[in-house]
């Protein structure tokens, strides 16, 4: 189900305050995301980054895991903001996580300008693995 314009921008407003909250002292890559749950609520989170870099959590893992960990199970989509020219699209990782909980998930990358892109998680992660 597509996303209302108002679930969108509250997504990217909810994406956009995450991102203030990154650690990213390494890359000075900060992330923000958020996601939309089934039930309504709006769960968000920041990359998290260690010296250890297999240590670090992306801002897109961080709002599912966020979500999963309120005892949501449903996903209806993730929104992804970026300080940078143009969106940014999850990781391999963060494509996997959020194709586990559903190929329909909508994702919305958002960048500076307001500039946004959107799949699907099936369309970002054919062929997902699953067991």
């Amino acid at each position: 189900m597509r996303l209302a314009p108002s679930e969108i921008e509250s997504l990217i407003a909810a994406a956009r305050a995450a991102c203030g909250n990154a650690y990213a002292p390494y890359s000075g890559f900060s992330v923000g995301a958020a996601c939309l749950t089934g039930s309504g609520r709006i769960f968000s989170g920041a990359n998290v980054e260690n010296a250890s870099y297999g240590l670090s959590n992306c801002a897109e893992r961080s709002a599912v895991f966020n979500a999963i960990g309120a005892g949501e199970r449903n996903i209806r989509a993730i929104a992804i903001y970026t300080p940078t020219h143009r969106p940014v699209s999850p990781c391999g990782a963060c494509r996997q996580v959020i194709s586990e909980f559903g190929e329909a998930i909508e994702i919305v990358a958002c960048a500076e300008d307001g500039t946004i892109r959107r799949w699907t998680a099936a369309e970002l992660l054919p062929e997902r693995f699953q067991l």
